[in-house]
């Protein structure tokens, strides 16, 4: 019985590989049957996706709707900061491929994700990017490491990001220490 299943199976597949192998042409009639299976192929597709009950389409949109709305603010949030850096920086360090890239490599580098943020930097430097302004933001937020909160991941992107515009913010002055007089005992 196997021995039959086994055959039908490999009968099947060699079907299948001639039909593949077959010149197309109008006048061939195995170009003519390649059709037909692939229209009856999706047709029984668009068949199956169809199939969903009423509840389950009526609810996709919902789900969809509050996802999409949080993931629209965040790519809207995205695209301003990419316009924002294109007005700000001329040159190449103002393309959004060099800022996203770019904003990337220094979150990595002061991740201490070393090897991730050299692979990135190769791909920056081979869009064009200018390697010296990965050097100078970095060097930004190393001076203004006091004011990124490490539980805060918005904190680390958004003073990436304030270095990527502006590399040359003024350091931020360390807390200042609660200033003792010297007591003397007499």
């Amino acid at each position: 019985m196997s021995y039959r299943v086994l055959n039908f199976a490999g009968g099947l597949c060699a079907a299948l590989w001639l039909l593949a192998a077959a010149p197309i042409g109008p006048g061939n009639p195995i170009a003519f049957a390649q059709k037909a299976l692939a229209q009856n192929l999706a047709q029984n597709l668009a068949q199956n996706n169809d199939a969903k009950p009423a509840d389950q389409q009526s609810a996709a949109p919902k789900e969809g709707a509050k996802e999409g709305s949080k993931d629209g603010a965040k790519e809207s949030q995205k695209i301003d900061e990419f316009t924002e850096a294109q007005r700000v920086l001329n040159g190449p360090a103002g393309n959004p491929e060099c800022v996203w890239l770019g904003r990337r490599v220094v979150s990595l580098l002061w991740r201490d994700d070393l090897d991730t943020a050299f692979r990135h930097l190769d791909l920056y430097d081979r869009f064009g990017c200018p390697s010296g302004h990965i050097q100078v933001t970095f060097r930004c937020l190393v001076l203004h490491a006091n004011s990124i909160d490490p539980k805060a991941a918005d904190s680390l992107n958004g003073r990436v990001h304030a270095c990527w515009i502006n590399p040359v913010l003024p350091a931020t002055p360390p807390p200042a220490a609660s200033a003792q007089t010297p007591t003397t005992t007499r």
